[in-house]
């Protein structure tokens, strides 16, 4: 049988791996590539293939706003790719959904495939799809209680996790960093840590929070002194401590 799959990640370096591991699966067909949700959409109702890897977060439409535009009753089944926490991976795990996290192997992705093969070739459809609905709803509540509110002169803005870039504490306030605009919000960086883990971000300083998506690399300026440079060139201080946490997080070596 052949299994017609799509592969859709915002990062060219992670598709191009995901390719060459899938190529030596014989019964695998690759249709195209997506590099952004809104394309994934497209490309699912137009191919309707069998098999989707798809990233968790993407800008403008992430993997969870994908499933939600086309449905859980018309996906195909999903093979996550993630750069999540174990926390947000247990919820994949309860669901009993497959997720690879980043970054991964071609053991892990050959694990995977034969986890979707299972669902393809059994009677596994329906329970998949239910758990997929169920999915839905869980990350629905969780992106809500996430989403922060704050005010821009007389409106009040609505801010998803995903358009942030890093959070810092400003005395009493958080200032959230959404590319080249700043929030003030009333609240505590520890707060906002805990709203925001589930969502991929993590501390690398008493006082500032990054979206891990964000993060282009590392520098060692010295011993004591450590940069995180985000994809837009920003640069933050971090602190040894917490950069290990995150660099164990990222898979990275200690």
């Amino acid at each position: 049988m052949s299994i017609r799959t799509l592969i859709v990640d915002d990062e060219p370096l992670a598709r191009q791996r995901l390719k060459r591991f899938l190529e030596p699966a014989s019964d695998i067909e690759l249709l195209t590539e997506c590099e952004d949700g809104q394309a994934a959409v497209a490309a699912i109702q137009e191919y309707k293939p069998d098999l989707v890897f798809l990233d968790v977060q993407m800008p403008h439409l992430n993997g969870f706003e994908v499933l939600s535009a086309v449905g859980a009753e018309r996906m195909p089944v999903v093979i996550f790719v993630t750069a999540f926490d174990a926390f947000a991976l247990q919820a994949f795990e309860a669901q009993a959904l497959d997720y690879l996290l980043k970054p991964f192997g071609q053991d892990r992705v050959q694990q995977a495939l034969e986890r979707a093969r299972t669902f393809l070739e059994g009677n596994a459809k329906k329970s998949f799809q239910d758990h997929l609905a169920g999915l839905l709803r869980t990350t629905e509540a969780s992106r809500h209680a996430a989403r922060v509110l704050v005010k821009n002169g007389d409106r009040m803005l609505v801010v998803g996790p995903a358009e942030i870039d890093w959070v810092e504490a400003y005395g009493d306030y958080v200032r959230l960093h959404v590319g080249r605009q700043a929030h003030l919000l009333r609240s505590t960086l520890t707060d906002m840590e805990q709203r925001l883990k589930p969502e991929g971000f993590a501390r690398i300083h008493r006082s500032r929070l990054v979206n891990l998506e964000r993060i282009k690399e590392f520098i060692t300026v010295s011993p004591t002194e450590l940069l995180v440079v985000l994809k837009d060139d920003v640069r933050l201080n971090a602190s040894p401590t917490f950069l290990k946490d995150l660099q164990r997080r990222l898979g990275a070596a200690p």
